[in-house]
Parts: structure tokens; C-alpha cells; sequence
């Protein structure tokens, strides 16, 4: 059975030329036929931005993955259907070999911003906003 993860994203630049995203920036509309990406989530496909939220509860106890939220959540998302999870939400990736320790304090997330809908072919996760960390750093 395929586990499903959806990830809406938003992001913030960092560093050089990196664009801070916002939450609230990341759909222009959602309805139950979906969601539509906001123009400026789509000028920042691709680039480098900066997004400051929480990481949901994870599955391991190191990560080369991680859901990022706006607020705390307080179960594991594999626990609970993808419809209990709030849309706004991003996939972060860690660097090929890098780690991280699961965190409950706020996070600041900077990298390659993703947006669309992608499956991990060894997950089956599936997430719509991606970024893929350079840094993320506790606050």
C-alpha cells in the first residue's frame, strides 16, 4: 500500500539571493476540487528561498526527511489519514548523507525550492512543495 504525503509549500530566501516564502503564500486558492499555486510560489520554483515553520512528529529517529508545518503538529503524519493534515505543508530534503535530529522548536529551512506533484519512487510519498535544504537551522 502506498503511503501518501502531500506537502504544500512555502519558502523563504536565504542567504545570496535566497527569497523568504510564507506560508500563506504558497496556494492563491483552495477548493475541493484542489489547489492552485500561487504566483509567487510559482516565480520561485527553482530558486533559492528561506522558510521558517515546525517539523511534523517524524517516523525515525534520524532524518534525511522531514515534513515542515506552519504550526506544531502533535501526531505523526502516518499515523493519521492525508486528509487530516493541513494543506499547507512542505517536504524538506536533507543533502545526500546529511542527517538531522528530530526538533520541536521553530526552524528555519533555506534551499532549492520544488513545486508540483512528485512521488519518492523508494516512499511512495507523494508531496506537491519540496525544498531541498542547503541549511535548517533551530531558532
Amino acid at each position: 500500500m502506498k503511503k501518501l504525503l502531500v506537502v504544500l509549500l512555502f519558502l523563504l530566501g536565504l542567504s545570496h539571493a535566497q527569497t523568504p516564502i510564507k506560508f500563506t503564500e504558497l496556494y492563491s486558492e483552495v477548493t475541493v476540487r484542489g489547489i492552485e499555486f500561487s504566483p509567487i510560489l510559482k516565480k520561485q520554483n527553482g530558486q533559492q528561498v528561506k522558510m521558517v515553520g515546525y517539523m511534523a512528529p517524524p517516523l525515525k529517529p534520524k532524518l534525511d526527511f522531514f515534513v515542515l508545518t506552519r504550526t506544531p503538529m502533535a501526531t505523526c503524519p502516518f499515523c493519521t489519514t492525508a486528509a487530516d493534515w493541513p494543506p499547507d505543508i512542505v517536504l524538506v530534503i536533507m543533502p545526500e548523507g546529511k542527517e538531522l535530529d528530530p526538533s520541536t522548536r521553530k526552524l528555519e529551512v533555506t534551499g532549492k525550492l520544488e513545486v508540483g506533484i512528485k512521488e519518492d519512487p523508494q516512499t511512495g510519498f507523494v508531496s506537491l512543495v519540496r525544498i531541498y535544504a542547503k541549511q535548517v537551522k533551530e531558532l
